[in-house]
């Protein structure tokens, strides 16, 4: 596991912006094959996507062969609605750059068969080869897309029943009405996230702090789903001062030591 430490969370999202737009050129350059990337909703990505809007407005990115797979989406709640992840994508992504409409994948929160929506989806992602990057951010309690604390390090892309925190923490974008908040989902699984070639999580701010020390220095847990990334080969967290604060002294030395290292 590599942690990528910035001072702040625009630091920090100008990094994976950047990052992932040298992955998208550097598979470009090396065959005609589409980039498969996993993408986000919520406040944490909103910066980084700001900034990949702005390449492509600028020229120095594309999205045409870009095949995208959104991590989740709500149950019941229609697209049109301002909160869903429909929406949230087209208004901070896809309505600002080149993506060709039929490479967007998003799951359907009304499907008549929730299931079949879910393996069609799992099909889906094998079917375009595999997600060559996973972007993500992280609950306060340690979770990945709606993977809650005790999902199976094994899921794949299910329905999901909502935590009462979840829910509270994301009735802010409700009117901070908890009822308004749906109270299931379909999600990717922790499995379906760790299948990626490369996985990038980001974590901003002192809320995510607890759940950057259980996923980083605790054990390898369905507790912390995103403790999962411990057992991936490329995965990566980008994160900011204020999220770091619970790691040890010496963890905290070690990453900033290795990023010095292979920045010499």
């Amino acid at each position: 596991m590599k942690v990528i430490i910035r001072n702040n969370s625009a630091e920090g999202s100008l990094w994976a912006a950047h990052h992932i737009a040298d992955r998208i050129r550097e598979k470009a350059a090396r065959t005609s094959e589409p980039f498969v990337l996993g993408l986000c909703t919520g406040s944490t990505p909103i910066e980084t996507y700001a900034e990949l809007i702005r390449m492509v407005k600028a020229g120095e990115l594309s999205f045409k062969n870009v095949i995208s797979f959104n991590m989740d989406e709500y149950a019941g709640l229609p697209e049109s609605h301002p909160e869903s992840y429909h929406s949230f994508m087209h208004r901070y992504l896809f309505d600002h750059i080149d993506e060709p409409a039929e490479n967007i994948h998003i799951l359907n929160g009304n499907a008549p068969d929730p299931a079949a929506e879910c393996a069609a989806y799992e099909e889906a992602i094998v079917k375009a080869g595999g997600f060559d990057l996973f972007l993500g951010g992280v609950g306060e309690d340690g979770h990945i897309a709606f993977n809650e604390p005790f999902s199976s390090l094994s899921s794949r892309t299910r329905v999901v029943t909502l935590t009462r925190d979840t829910r509270e923490v994301n009735s802010r974008f409700f009117g901070g009405d908890f009822n308004q908040v749906p109270k299931q989902a379909l999600t990717v699984g922790v499995a379906t996230v760790l299948g990626s070639r490369e996985v990038v999580i980001l974590a901003f701010g002192s809320k995510k702090a607890r759940a950057l020390k259980d996923a980083i220095e605790g054990p390898m847990s369905h507790y912390c789903t995103l403790s999962g990334l411990q057992s991936h080969p490329d995965g990566v967290i980008v994160c900011d001062e204020l999220s770091v604060g619970e790691l040890k002294v010496n963890s905290y030395r070690y990453f900033k030591a290795v990023e010095e290292a292979e920045n010499l």
